[in-house]
């Protein structure tokens, strides 16, 4: 190793091993959660719920023909949910990849993406190495109160380490479990929504750049708006949420930095024409939701008193230790945690979905910077003397302690086997006789083996397309209307009008009653295998 060598890794000895660290942590975190096994995927008990929403879109890139795109669990109208991420692991899968690597790659350099980003981000903007590493350990383990929670349920002893590390379950996962701390702070909502992360550290990136441009020049300065505000307008897809908070981040930006207007005003007028065609495309078909006012996010009896009590609970220290290092950080820094402290203010004004908890976002999003100040605070108190530095070490114990014990259920978790085309007849025989951009009435809802071969199927299950604002009530109750129809007439109408190819019967796995003879007397079996009949529509409704 020569001296020049020697001295660059000495100086960024801390830079390379975050590198490492993000690396492995990263790649660990991704594989053990989804992997893939003699023909079985494999997919962890806390990932199970979205990868049924997921397994389905990538495999329609994959194996199906999807395009333009249509979400695979709600055929026909245009897809409402940002496709980019799952398109690009589809096309990986389709180009031979295995799917665990081709899902799991780009989510692990997704996620060591977003590590680096916070670091640089941190040490760049408040010129310290120490706030970089720090913000990176708030990141990964969670401040909120949920360590309460637990002591509860396992009061301090000599087991308690046992018990943290062996723990299996999270202890709060509002507000489905009906508890105030929030499903969204822990590591669980990276491995189940694979995109986030990279769509996160993309943001922080261009924001990054943004406050670090020098306007030397009026041509140069345009050209280099140009192409950020075409790549922000091209990521529409790749997070519409994300692409959202983005141009919220940068209008402050405009409003609060009087040497970055003329950037960003580019970059959001440029983003703002690129995505405006992809809006368009997602509104093309009907929705039954538009964004609407809603204050207070999740708190339940809103006023002033629920609302801290709330955020207290899930933010914990952080809502102490942000507003002190606010105090205490310079003009530039209070202006960059200004620009995102407008999405705390938007996540608790404004309902984007038909789920209000999907706001999670913009609340993620905001203590990744605001995870900054709580470093900056106790970097300085660790600077002063000794009993302030037993201070700043308890505050970080205190910091990330709810993030260890979350961590635990994730590390602890195992894998739930899902019999894919290698092992499953009726998920190959699919994938090898009918056409990719085929169509299936389904009575199979979660990972329905038309969509695991790559086919869209009339309704998956309910909440997935709910919450992107489809009307999935009555689409349900044509589907059993359908299923258990004894009219030829309206049931050759209605599979003509939705364009469905094949129907699908699985009556063990049905919610609705089928009436199978009609199927049976009018309708050409093309397929059966123990429980499961697929029918083909063509010979007996016309353009079916």
């Amino acid at each position: 190793m020569t001296n020049k060598l020697k001295k660059i890794t000495a100086k960024y000895r801390w830079e390379l091993g975050i590198v490492l660290f993000s690396l492995i942590f990263s790649w660990w975190l991704m594989f053990s959660t989804f992997s893939y096994g003699n023909g079985y995927l494999l997919i962890s008990t806390k990932a199970w719920s979205d990868f049924a929403s997921h397994i389905p879109l990538i495999r329609s890139f994959a194996f199906g023909n999807n395009f333009p795109p249509q979400y695979p669990l709600f055929s026909g109208p245009a897809i409402k949910y940002h496709f980019l991420f799952y398109a690009l692991v589809g096309l990986l899968e389709k180009s031979g990849i295995r799917i665990d690597y081709a899902f799991n790659v780009p989510s692990a350099l997704g996620f060591m993406f977003l590590i680096l980003m916070i670091y640089i981000f941190a040490k760049e903007v408040f010129k310290s190495r120490a706030i970089g590493i720090l913000s990176i350990l708030f990141f990964l383990f969670n401040s909120s109160l949920d360590f309460i929670n637990f002591l509860i349920s396992h009061p301090l002893s000599v087991n308690t380490f046992k018990d943290i590390i062996s723990n299996t379950a999270f202890p709060s996962f509002g507000p489905y479990d009906g508890k105030v701390i929030s499903a969204f702070w822990n590591l669980n909502i990276y491995t189940n929504q694979r995109h986030l992360a990279l769509s996160y550290a993309f943001s922080l990136l261009l924001i990054y750049l943004v406050l670090k441009t020098k306007e030397k020049n009026l041509q140069s300065g345009i050209k280099y708006s140009l192409i950020l505000g075409i790549a922000l307008g091209l990521s529409f897809f790749l997070n519409i949420a994300v692409y959202l908070m983005t141009i919220i981040i940068l209008i402050c930006i405009f409003i609060l930095f009087h040497n970055k207007r003329l950037i960003s005003f580019i970059i959001i007028s440029v983003a703002g024409l690129v995505g405006l065609p992809q809006y368009l495309y997602i509104q093309s078909g009907a929705s039954e939701f538009k964004p609407i006012i809603h204050l207070g996010y999740l708190v339940t009896n809103l006023n002033l008193g629920s609302f801290i009590y709330y955020w207290w609970q899930n933010l914990g220290l952080s809502l102490i230790l942000i507003p002190v290092g606010f105090i205490m950080a310079t003009r530039f820094e209070k202006k960059v945690f200004l620009t995102f402290l407008s999405l705390f203010l938007v996540g608790n004004l404004f309902q984007f979905s038909p789920e209000v908890a999907a706001n999670h976002k913009f609340f993620n999003y905001f203590i990744l910077v605001g995870n900054m100040l709580s470093a900056l605070l106790i970097v300085k108190l660790w600077g002063k003397n000794i009993y302030l530095k037993t201070l700043s070490f308890y505050l970080v114990i205190f910091m990330i302690l709810s993030g260890m014990i979350d961590f635990f259920p994730i590390f602890n978790d195992h894998f739930i086997p899902l019999a894919d085309y290698p092992v499953s007849k009726n998920v190959s025989w699919i994938m090898r006789n009918t056409p990719p951009n085929s169509v299936f009435l389904n009575t199979n809802y979660l990972y329905d083996e038309a969509s695991l071969a790559g086919r869209k199927i009339f309704l998956g299950w309910p909440y997935f397309a709910w919450s992107q604002g489809y009307d999935t009530t009555s689409r349900d109750d044509l589907r059993k209307a359908m299923l258990d129809s004894n009219n030829l007439d309206f049931l050759c109408h209605n599979l003509v009008v939705n364009k469905i190819n094949y129907i699908e019967i699985n009556p063990l796995s049905s919610d609705a009653t089928v009436n199978k003879q009609i199927f049976d007397d009018n309708f050409k079996k093309v397929y059966a295998n123990g429980n499961t009949i697929l029918y083909s529509t063509g010979k007996t409704c016309s353009g079916g």
